[in-house]
């Protein structure tokens, strides 16, 4: 999708609200856990999860936790802080990609929130024999880098400067089943730079959240349940009447 570069970044009231909105989408899942394991159950395969930027496994415990209860082997990515794609990170993803490929026998399925989106799409292109899908999170794969209202945190954490970064390189999709999870009330990535050109292994689906309350949103934690339960070779798009 060709994005102009006029985009501008969600607005300062949205990000002003991001903690408050993140904290109520966190005790709203507790509240509709109940209805939370409805959702479809997993089959047992890998699920390897990439958090944002600057954070660390820590902020997908909740979805991990829910994961493996729904019968997932649900992983983290185990490398501490995600300061971007810094030497030697990326060779690490991979690694550990197809290590869990090679220890459940299975393909793996790879979500990513936010900049961790990246690493998912990027890692789904570079090894697709092992991939099954990739789910993002609030993922800017498309439209200017300074779309967002991180993009001074990015340098700062990762030491490159966002003028020389290209987003286009990360515009097209995984060859796998793919799903870009979005809001329109993100108040840290314009919703414009994680939207997919639709094709019949390629989907969007939009929710009304916070952006770093995404990974413990109660309909984003459904869709992904979902997806994941998709089988393998099987996949159809999202049906919101199936929630």
């Amino acid at each position: 999708m060709n994005l102009t570069n006029d985009i501008r970044p969600p607005s300062k009231l949205l990000l002003a609200s991001e903690g408050g909105r993140a904290l109520l989408e966190y005790y709203a899942t507790l509240a509709t856990l109940p209805i939370l394991r409805s959702a479809p159950r997993g089959d047992g395969h890998s699920v390897l999860i990439f958090p944002g930027l600057a954070a660390s496994d820590a902020s997908t415990l909740t979805l991990r936790e829910f994961l493996r209860a729904q019968g997932y082997n649900a992983h983290e990515w185990g490398l501490g802080l995600n300061l971007g794609p810094r030497e030697g990170v990326l060779d690490a993803c991979l690694h550990r990609v197809k290590k869990l490929r090679t220890e459940s026998g299975g393909k793996v399925s790879l979500i990513g929130w936010s900049l961790g989106g990246i690493y998912a799409r990027e890692m789904a292109k570079l090894a697709a024999e092992d991939v099954r899908c990739v789910i993002t999170l609030g993922t800017p794969f498309t439209g200017s880098p300074k779309a967002t209202n991180a993009w001074r945190v990015y340098e700062l954490a990762s030491g490159e400067r966002i003028n020389t970064r290209d987003n286009r390189q990360f515009e097209s999709p995984p060859p796998v089943a793919t799903t870009s999870i979005f809001s329109r009330t993100d108040g840290v990535v314009a919703w414009q730079c994680s939207l997919e050109r639709e094709t019949s292994r390629v989907e969007n689906i939009e929710v009304e959240a916070s952006h770093i309350g995404l990974g413990a949103h109660p309909a984003v934690i459904y869709a992904i349940a979902d997806r994941l339960a998709q089988p393998e070779g099987a996949w159809t798009k999202f049906d919101r009447r199936r929630g």
